[in-house]
Order: structure tokens, then sequence, then C-alpha cells
């Protein structure tokens, strides 16, 4: 809340520094040196002064001394002529006779004028209700806490016989002797309650030096006694103060200093501030109806230090916010914050060397333990079979493991200072510096493949984990890796894809054997027929030629289908772009007969046209798509065929964003749900003499060694088997 005031305030200086003059009347319904009235002045012109462009001009009605119909009709000529060539931005009504008087006049004197008043009794709403004149009006309510100031004069004084009111019958006196008349009846079975408001000066001073000293008053008011004489604020409260032997309470702030103990005490300066921050809002553009009257008054517990040492009372006791006065000067309370803080440093001094102290006996002990941790950090990563390194985040590298430097052929200190482009292949070594900037700018971990090429002719597979470290103030340190040898899993891959291969043999040597019946049996009837012309004698040189010219043919056709066979056999080593429709190709002329054969009808539809490629292990792309093509043969001949039905296989070949998708569809019936999600899991299978690893290696070779994707549905009695296969480089 604070915050947001000195912001407000900011804000307000800095706009009404660039704006013009503002023009701001105080209306004051008592006359200047009334301590009240001088002291709601202070506050506002305090509040005003950091603001150059606003003009306040002060006038006092002083009612305290003349107040009729008359006096005013006489201000109101007189104001009048005084302001004829002046208008004002804003009028601040100091108590009562001030609104009362704008309230009557306002329209007259200052058409339109927004008014905000302070310091006002009894406050009745039908007052601004006059004229229309709510529309201009708001301000801060002055109320008078009796109920509390009567029971804290009842907790202080539990003994109290007699508390003796003292006021005036002045237009406030008679406001609060209604007020007191309410009051006074709730405190009656705790001590008697005396009003006084019809005295002589000289009478009231002779009744107040003859009370016991179970008595207390309660100064309300006293500008007139009875015979009508008048007196200003101090002389009356000095009057009785010579003549009193017992403590005197107030109700106004301005009767401190001049013989009251204190009590629940209205304000004047708290008038004025909180009416004078009205005053700056409405000169800031706000509209008088949008700021709602203040009605709870801003009263403070506000005491004498003289009078409580006097009379021996130790406030604390009895309340728990309170203001003091007139305190004696004092060393530490004058400058009570610069002592608390000399003591607070010289504690803070002793603290901190005591502190120092256990801190380097601590850091002693924390270096021992710090290079034994070292040492045994070092043992343990030398202990670590998985090569280790780590380097800044310039890329060189700063540390590493044994195994590291074992793999490298190196000692641990010649790998320090070093880069990737010093351990790696250069293309190894780019894509690992791009993978280690990404990781410094986004500062996650990541996962990648490597296979290394060593100097006796091996070739070892790992798998980097990467990760960023932050040193001890936040900052990032570099990076960890961690190189797991997963050379003998990626064999054992290779094996699995190998026998998986193998698994298909029976299939692929019964492909051979349809793709070479014609053939041989072209061959065949050619030998018989040359013999039976070598027999006739009607051989001839060009028979001979042709002979040979179509038996070369046949040979040639039998050849490449060896070498097609062959080249599946033989497992792909690195990643290439290759065409789809050519591996499609090479698996169609291996089994295409055969399935041709089995009355099943086999469709390639190239939805994006021919040209679309893949980027990944070609001869093992082309088994994935081998396995597929055979389960889905199988699978119509066990279920279709019997029903002497010709099987389908369909085959669509389309682009995505990212991929390149294959669909293989066959008509052969559906896969039972139950079974579905489990048909990729290794050595899991429904055929009889089944390996279970077809599909598992499928998966294998798809998503782990190319980066893609295959899944398998149900849709209606068809299954679709479809693969999502990279075409560029990741």
């Amino acid at each position: 809340m604070k915050k947001i005031l000195v912001l407000s305030l900011l804000l307000s200086i800095y706009l009404f520094a660039q704006e013009p003059s503002k023009e701001v009347l105080l209306l004051h319904s008592y006359h200047k040196g009334y301590k009240w009235t001088d002291d709601i002045s202070k506050a506002i012109e305090k509040n005003f002064e950091k603001y150059s462009n606003i003009n306040l001009t002060t006038i006092y009605m002083d009612t305290k001394k003349v107040s009729n119909d008359n006096y005013f009709q006489k201000l109101y000529e007189l104001y009048k002529e005084q302001f004829k060539n002046r208008k004002f931005d804003v009028i601040i009504a100091s108590d009562n006779s001030a609104l009362e008087f704008l309230v009557e006049y306002q329209k007259k004197l200052f058409p339109k004028t927004p008014i905000l008043f302070s310091g006002i009794n009894y406050f009745d709403e039908k007052l601004i209700e006059k004229n229309g004149m709510r529309k201009y009006i708001s301000g801060v309510i002055e109320q008078v806490d009796l109920k509390k100031n009567f029971e804290l004069i009842s907790k202080i004084h539990p003994k109290l016989d007699k508390l003796i009111i003292i006021n005036d019958k002045s237009k406030t006196g008679l406001i609060m002797k209604d007020d007191l008349k309410k009051i006074i009846p709730k405190f009656n079975n705790k001590f008697e309650v005396e009003y006084i408001d019809d005295m002589q000066m000289n009478d009231l001073k002779k009744y107040v030096s003859n009370t016991n000293n179970n008595t207390a008053l309660l100064f309300v008011l006293l500008f007139k006694d009875k015979t009508g004489k008048f007196f200003t604020y101090k002389e009356s409260l000095e009057h009785i103060k010579s003549f009193s032997h017992v403590p005197i309470y107030g109700l106004w702030d301005f009767y401190l200093n001049y013989g009251v103990i204190g009590g629940l005490l209205t304000s004047a300066q708290a008038q004025g501030d909180a009416v004078s921050k009205m005053v700056l809002e409405v000169l800031n553009g706000k509209k008088i109806t949008e700021i709602p009257i203040l009605r709870k008054s801003p009263n403070e517990y506000i005491f004498d230090f003289n009078e409580l040492k006097k009379f021996d009372i130790k406030i604390e006791d009895y309340v728990d916010d309170f203001v003091i006065v007139n305190k004696p000067f004092s060393f530490y309370r004058k400058y009570k914050l610069l002592v608390n803080i000399t003591i607070a440093t010289m504690l803070i001094f002793v603290i901190l060397i005591i502190l120092m102290k256990a801190n380097i006996n601590r850091r002693k002990k924390l270096q021992r333990d710090l290079s034994n941790r070292l040492e045994f950090d070092k043992v343990l990563l030398d202990t670590i079979p998985n090569a280790i390194y780590y380097k800044n985040v310039d890329g060189k590298f700063i540390g590493s493991n044994l195994a590291f430097a074992n793999l490298m052929e190196l000692s641990k200190s010649s790998v320090i200072g070093k880069t990737a482009f010093d351990f790696f292949p250069h293309d190894i070594a780019v894509k690992n510096t791009k993978i280690d900037d990404k990781l410094l700018k986004t500062l996650k971990t990541d996962t990648s493949e490597m296979a290394l090429h060593f100097s006796n002719q091996k070739i070892k597979y790992f798998i980097l984990n990467k990760a960023v470290y932050k040193n001890i103030d936040g900052r990032i340190g570099g990076i960890v890796c961690i190189m797991d040898d997963i050379t003998e899993r990626v064999q054992q891959k290779q094996f699995l894809i190998q026998q998986s291969k193998l698994a298909e043999m029976g299939d692929m040597v019964a492909a051979i054997a349809h793709q070479w019946n014609e053939p041989l049996v072209e061959l065949s009837a050619q030998i018989q027929d040359i013999q039976t012309s070598y027999l006739l004698d009607e051989l001839k040189d060009c028979q001979v030629k042709e002979f040979v010219n179509d038996s070369m043919v046949q040979i040639k056709y039998m050849s490449t289908t060896l070498n097609d066979f062959r080249n599946f056999l033989k497992p792909s080593t690195k990643k290439v772009t290759f065409p789809i429709k050519k591996a499609l190709d090479e698996i169609n002329e291996i089994i295409g007969k055969q399935v041709f054969y089995s009355n099943i009808n086999m469709k390639f539809n190239y939805i994006n046209g021919e040209d679309l490629v893949v980027y990944g292990y070609e001869n093992e792309f082309k088994q994935v798509l081998l396995n597929l093509i055979n389960n889905a043969k199988t699978k119509i001949l066990e279920n279709l065929l019997k029903e002497n039905t010709k099987g389908n296989i369909i085959i669509n070949i389309s682009k995505s964003k990212e991929y390149n998708k294959i669909e293989i569809i066959d008509d052969g019936g559906k896969i039972d749900e139950k079974i579905i999600s489990s048909i990729f899991e290794p050595y899991f299978t429904t055929k009889k003499d089944g390996t279970g690893i077809g599909l598992y290696m499928a998966k294998v070779i798809v998503e782990d060694k190319m980066q893609g994707k295959i899944k398998v549905k149900n849709i209606d009695n068809k299954v679709v088997f479809t693969i999502k296969v990279p075409f560029k480089k990741d």
C-alpha cells in the first residue's frame, strides 16, 4: 500500500510539473492562531510545497468570536467583491461553519467549483444535499470517540469516584452535550459524572481546586464562560490547569502541551493530510463524484510525557499503539537508530570474527575432505569401464577418465586442451559440435549414436549421453559425455537381422525356383532342338549362334536372380539415400512370380510419383518389405485360397512433410485384436514353425536403425502395415 501511495505521489508531482497553475482556496471557519486551524493549514501547506504550480489562498471566517446570519451575509458580500475576478479549481472547507457557508453561497460565489471539507463534526448528509450541492462535495469527517475515551479513563483510574466534564455552550459544545448524554448513562455504575457548562471562570477554578484525589477532568471546550467572556483554547485550559491537582483528559490534539494528559484525540494534522490528498486527486483530473467521503475519522492515541510522569501513569499498560509528545532529551531516544546500528554493527563484527575463525577451521577440514573426495572421484571415474570426457563451453577437453584415454590410445594429460576434431572423423566431430551448441542453449540432455573406425580395422559403435554441467556460481561450465560401447549389441542385432534373412530363405529358394523354372524349360527345349538338328545333320552355323544367344539370355536372367538373392543377404554397413521404387522392384523380381502363381494380385500405387527416396540401410529395408509381403502372402494362402478366392496385396507409396510412407495392405483377414499389440515383440509368433523374429527385426530396422516408424491396424477385414521412413539426413 505504501509503495502504491509513493508511486501515486511521484506521478502527481510529475503531472503537476507539466500543467499550468492551479488555484486552491482554503476557507477556515476559525481564526489564525487557533491551534486546530493552524495545524490543518500546516499539513496542507506541507503537502502542497512540492508542487510549484499550486497557488494556495487562505481565508479565515473567525466564527469562534462571531457567528450569525447577518455576519455570514456580510462575508458573502466581502468575498463577492474580493474574488469577483478569480476562479478556483477547488475549495477546501475547514470545519463546519466554512462548509455551511459554501453550501449556502457556492453557486453565487464559486459556481460549479468542487468543495472538499475537513474537520466536520457530526456530519449530516442533509447538509450537502441542500441547494443540489451533493455532486460538488466530498471530504473528511471529524468524529470524536467519546466511548473509547471514557473506557480509557476507566482503565487508567479503576478507583475513580467522579469524572467532571467541562464544556461551553458554543454550537460545537451543544452538539457534544447531546452525544455525552448518550454515553454518560453507560458509565454511571463505575463512577459519578458531573457535567458543567454554565459557570464563570473564577467559580470554575474554585470548584476544580476543591476536588478530591479520586477525581478526573474531561476538558471538552471552553471558549466562553457563563458571562460570555471569550477565551482562547490555551487560556481556558491554562486557567483550569493552574487550579487542578487531578488528571485532565481531552478530545483534540491542540490541547496537548497545555495541561491535558491526552486520550484518543482528533488530529488536525491527520485531517489536513487526508483532505490535501483528495485535493491532489481533483487537480489531477479525478471527478469529485468519484472521491468518496472519508467517514472514519483518523484519530490517534496521543499523550503528554510530562503529564503521564506527573500522575505516574504507564500508558503502555493500557494502550498498544500510541504517540508520546514532550519526551525529554535522551541521546538514546533521539539517536536510537544510530545507537542500535552501532551496537548491532559491533555485535556483527564480533560474530563475524567468531564465524570467520570457525569458517577457517571448517575450510581447512573441507579442503582435506575435498582433496580426499577428488582423489576418490578420480579413482571412481577411472574404475568405470565407460569412456567419459568433459569439456568447457569453448569445446576444449578439460579432462577424461582412463577408459577414454585408453580408447584413444593417449595418456589422460594428453587429452586436455584438444577438441572433438582431434579424436573423431570430421563429419562426426561437426555433428557433435552442433549437438553441443544446442545443449549449451537449451540446457537439456542428448543421446546420439556414433561409429568409430580404429587403426586395427575394427569398428566400434557408441551411444553418447551428454548433459550440461554448471559451476558452483551457477554459470555453465561445459558438457559431460558418457560413451556407452554398444558394439556387441549392434553386432547381436545385425546377427538377428541376418538370422531373420535366413529365416526367409525357404521362401526365397521357392521364389528362385519359380524364377528359374521358365528359363530352364526354355533351355531344355533349345538343347533338345539343337540335338535333333545335329542327329539329322541339319545343324547350321546360324542355328548354333542363335542357340548360344538365346541360352545366354536365359543364363543371364538366372544369374541376375542369384545376384539379387546375394545382395539381399549382404548386410548394409552405412546409411545411404536410395529410391523406394528400386527397392520394391528388386523385391518384386525375387518373389513377384511366386506371388503371381499363388493366385495373388500384387499392385504398386505411387501416389506422389515414382521418384520418392529413403535415407537408411537399403538391404535391411528390403528385408522389412520382403518379410511383410511374405507374411501377407502366407496369410492369404491360409485364409482366402481355401475358398478358391483370388487374394490382393496393395502397396501404396506416398509422401508426407517429414517422412515417405509405405502402406502394405492385404485382404487375408484381420489380426486378432488380442494379439495385435504384441506382434512386434521378439520371439512372438502364431506360426507353427515360426521364429518370432521377423516382425521384431522389422521394428528394430525401421525405428532403431532408420529413425522411422512402423505400425499395424485392422480396417474391416484387411490388415494395414504402415511404414514411415525419413527421406533426408537427420
